[in-house]
C-alpha cells in the first residue's frame, strides 16, 4: 500500500485526527499477524527513492521499534514524530548514507513493556504493588525472525543476511534491541540503542554484556541524553561493550547529549547521525581500465 492508499485508510485509535507526514514510498500492512506472541500490529515500510527505478538492486533493511513514532506525526506520541522517513530521504539524495529499507513496528499498546522486556523485572520499583513484566522479549525475536522478516523478505528486494540487517529502538525499544543483538547476531549485526533502559532488572543488560565469552559481531550506535533520569547507567553499558572488546568510534559510537531529554524529539534529533554511522554509504568500487597492447612493429 503507497502512502495515498495510506491516508485513505488512516488509524483509528488516534484520538484526534491530525495531518499525516508521511514522506516518501511508504507502503503499511495493517494488523500484520503474529502467531507466537498472539495479537497482531500495524507495519511501516519505507522504500527509499530509487526503488521502483533500478529493479535489479537490492537493499539492507532497518528494522525500527514503537512503528507509530517514527514516520508519521497523525499517529506519534503526542503528535511528536521522529521523522525517519524525511531524514532518510535527505541522507539518500545526498549519497550520505546507503539507500535503506527501513521498517517501521507498531507497539501493541499495554503489551510493549511485556514485548520489550528480556526477564520478568519489576515495572515499577516505588508503586506499592510491585507489578512484572512478562519478559517477553525472546518470543518477540522469535516474531521478528519467524514471521516478521521472513515476509519483508519475500515481499520487497532486500538484503537478507546478517551483515546488512538492522535493528533500533529507544526507551525499552533500546533495551530490546540490545538484548535481541546479543542473542541473535547471526540475524542482526547493526544495532541503533538510543537511550535504553539500563536499569531494568538491575542492570541485567549490562551483566549480559559482561558475560559474553567473545565480542560479537554487532556494529553499535549507543546514546543517551544528560537530562534524562538515571543517564548515567548507559555509561556502564557502554564501558562493559568496551571491556568485552568493541572500539569506540569503530564498531561502537557512543554520544552523551548534553541537555536531551528522555522525548520523541530527543530521539528524531539523533536519527541523521545514528543513519550516517550504522548505513555509510559504501566505498566507490576501483576503477577498471582496459589497456590495449601495442602490437611490435
Amino acid at each position: 500500500m503507497d502512502k495515498a492508499t495510506f491516508f485513505g485508510n488512516s488509524f483509528r485509535s488516534t484520538k484526534r485526527m491530525r495531518r499525516h507526514t508521511l514522506t516518501g514510498n511508504i507502503h503499511c500492512h495493517r494488523q500484520f499477524p503474529s502467531r507466537t506472541l498472539g495479537n497482531r500490529r500495524d507495519i511501516l515500510v519505507y522504500l527509499p527513492p530509487g526503488y521502483r527505478r533500478f529493479l535489479r538492486r537490492h537493499y539492507p533493511v532497518l528494522y525500527l521499534q514503537d512503528g507509530q513514532n517514527l514516520f508519521d506525526a497523525a499517529t506519534a506520541f503526542a503528535g511528536v514524530e521522529w521523522g525517519v522517513d524525511e531524514t532518510a530521504q535527505r541522507l539518500i539524495r545526498r549519497k550520505l548514507i546507503e539507500p535503506t529499507i527501513i521498517v517501521a513496528i507498531a507497539n501493541t499498546g499495554p503489551d510493549r513493556i511485556h514485548e520489550y522486556a528480556p526477564t520478568r523485572g519489576v515495572i515499577d520499583s516505588k508503586a506499592k504493588r510491585k507489578k512484572r513484566s512478562r519478559g517477553l522479549a525472546r518470543k518477540y525475536g522469535k516474531f521478528l525472525i519467524q514471521e516478521l522478516k521472513p515476509f519483508i523478505d519475500s515481499k520487497y528486494r532486500t538484503k537478507p543476511e546478517a551483515e546488512f540487517t538492522g535493528l533500533g529502538g529507544s526507551s525499552l525499544g533500546g533495551l530490546l534491541v540490545m538484548t535481541l543483538g546479543l542473542w541473535f547476531s547471526n540475524v542482526f549485526s547493526r544495532l541503533a540503542v538510543m537511550s535504553p533502559s539500563v536499569w531494568w532488572d538491575n542492570e541485567v543488560i549490562v551483566r549480559g554484556v559482561l558475560a559474553l565469552e567473545k565480542k560479537l559481531p554487532l556494529r553499535i550506535w549507543l546514546d543517551t541524553g544528560t537530562a534524562e533520569p538515571g543517564w548515567g547507567r548507559t555509561r556502564n553499558l557502554c564501558a562493559a561493550l568496551v571491556e568485552r572488546g568493541w572500539n569506540l568510534h569503530d564498531d561502537l559510537e557512543y554520544h552523551e547529549i548534553e541537555g536531551a531529554d528522555h522525548s520523541e524529539a530527543a530521539w528524531s534529533a539523533r536519527v541523521d547521525p545514528m543513519l550516517r554511522f550504522l548505513y555509510p554509504p559504501p566505498a566507490p568500487k576501483p576503477a577498471t581500465h582496459r589497456f590495449e597492447l601495442a602490437s611490435a612493429v
